[in-house]
């Protein structure tokens, strides 16, 4: 008896700890948001340089608090698509083709259309 019982709590303690490891691998393999994920979301401005996406950072009142100065030019948008499955490197949902993307001395990326700056953050995972 002590021994069936025995057995039961080992197979039960060795249940729990692969499933805690796969709950943690499985947080750990998330990876950078996907055009996929992101062009579910309304009124979403994105596009894809380097295997990265970059989300319209307008809104974000931080954004603007930073000084930067722009720098050289990472990238141009080649193809526009709305559909996850035609999005690749140098396409862009929102932004006309032709635009040129700018790195700057922060972590911001600015399109430049029609003279004016729109800022642009890389969706990278912690």
């Amino acid at each position: 008896m002590i021994n069936i019982n025995y057995q039961k709590s080992k197979f039960i303690i060795l249940l729990l700890s692969i499933s805690l490891l796969l709950i943690i691998l499985t947080g750990c393999i998330n990876g950078n948001p996907t055009p996929k994920e992101l062009l579910k979301k309304d009124n979403v401005d994105i596009f894809m340089l380097d295997d990265i996406v970059f989300s319209n950072a307008q809104n974000i009142s931080r954004v603007y608090k930073k000084d930067y100065v722009v720098g050289k030019e990472i990238g141009e948008i080649k193809k526009n698509s709305d559909q996850a499955y035609n999005f690749k490197n140098s396409t862009a949902n929102k932004l006309p083709i032709g635009t040129k993307i700018y790195e700057t001395n922060t972590h911001i990326y600015i399109a430049i259309v029609d003279d004016k700056e729109i800022p642009y953050l890389k969706m990278v995972e912690g």
